[in-house]
């Protein structure tokens, strides 16, 4: 789990990304506000960590000053101002709203609450952030909002929708972004059915560093393996404007979540082909060849998460020789297709760095490095091609 002092970092080197003039400061009162601590106290609790809800709205938070260009000062102030607006219609005295705007307050988080507790009751490890989001997507408003100020009628239309969404996540076991049919990565938004698996906020961390390989370099070129939503080929071909970008999957049904994400975004610098790994790729001049392939033994997917098995597609997610497979498969023909010094980046699992460090030295790659996640689990390994 994320400490304090991870995402203090992270938030500053996200503000630094969009030359806001205090980086530090920016991300110290976001932090402090969310988490309701002093900004001086901040570094006296550095180790402290952070739940998903808190890592959520802090992020929120950011995208919105970067959307905006604002300080978060001028975010809170916005804030403040929408939240006393008053209300337009006088065809009631204030006292007889107030009461009605009660009424409709204690039923909202009534209705929450119990939602929240059918859903522990089920098993849900984040029965609250769960409930939550599907609460803000079906009443259309933000969850910060939604929890600080909703006052309306709930509509049966709306509470049957939140209902049937509850059972599927709840007793159906179903993953929350498949419910939805949408998941935020790096800021941006995809679409993801069970054809593809979901995106992780530890690949972002990927995405990081193949955005920093790639600095000084005017028109990268860069090739995806595996793509399958074209979370990474596309936020790539976003981040990196001037780049050409080339996801290949061997799913023909991953292919259409990718080429939907790549209109709904807008990437045209972004396009998708099918391919086994390598076999119909043609171009050999790449600067980059990035993959998050699947990498999970067979004997441990049998003991991953029920609604893991149910839902994800199997094909993403294992791979033979204990999970090395792609990794091998990649490493040996990805020299052919970059250029020299050019550099390969692959996402791996808990336990793979050093295996995966051993094969692409012994296939001419240089100063390879295993990365760590904010969990401080083995998460990534890039090395640069020599010749």
């Amino acid at each position: 789990m994320k400490n304090l002092l991870d995402i203090l970092r992270w938030s500053e080197e996200y503000f630094k990304k969009y030359s806001f003039s205090k980086p530090r400061l920016e991300a110290e009162k976001v932090i402090s506000h969310v988490l309701s601590i002093d900004r001086i106290l901040l570094y006296a609790e550095y180790d402290r960590p952070l739940i998903d809800d808190e890592r959520v709205r802090i992020k929120k938070y950011i995208l919105q000053m970067i959307k905006k260009k604002i300080g978060f000062d001028e975010l809170l102030k916005e804030e403040k101002i929408e939240c006393k607006k008053s209300e337009s219609d006088k065809t009631v005295t204030d006292l007889d709203r107030d009461k009605i705007e009660k009424t409709y307050r204690k039923e909202f988080l009534d209705l929450l609450t119990k939602s929240i507790v059918y859903l522990k009751k089920h098993g849900s490890k984040e029965a609250k952030l769960d409930a939550e989001h599907v609460f803000s997507y079906i009443l259309k408003v933000s969850r910060m909002e939604m929890t600080l100020k909703f006052e309306r009628v709930i509509t049966e239309a709306e509470k049957k929708e939140i209902r049937e969404m509850l059972v599927e996540i709840g007793k159906n076991k179903r993953p929350l972004q498949y419910v939805l049919g949408f998941e935020e990565f790096y800021g941006y938004k995809f679409y993801v059915d069970e054809s593809v698996l979901i995106p992780r906020s530890e690949t972002e961390l990927l995405v990081e560093r193949c955005i920093k390989l790639m600095d000084g370099i005017e028109e990268p070129k860069i090739l995806d393996i595996g793509s399958g939503s074209g979370a990474i080929s596309i936020t790539l071909g976003k981040e990196l404007p001037k780049s050409m970008v080339l996801g290949v999957d061997i799913s023909e049904k991953a292919l259409a979540v990718a080429k939907k994400n790549k209109l709904e975004n807008n990437a045209a610098n972004v396009k998708f082909i099918k391919s086994d790994v390598l076999r119909d790729v043609e171009y050999n001049k790449f600067n980059l060849i990035v993959s998050n392939p699947p990498y999970i033994p067979d004997y441990e997917y049998e003991v991953l998460e029920e609604k893991v098995l149910k839902y994800e597609p199997k094909l993403a997610l294992t791979a033979p020789n204990n999970g090395l497979y792609f990794y091998e498969k990649i490493t040996k023909n990805a020299p052919d297709h970059l250029v020299k010094g050019g550099y390969l980046a692959f996402e791996i699992g808990y336990n793979q760095g050093e295996a995966v460090k051993k094969i692409m030295e012994k296939n001419d790659f240089l100063n390879v490095e295993v990365y760590y996640d904010y969990a401080e689990h083995e998460r990534m390994v890039i090395g640069k091609l020599n010749r």
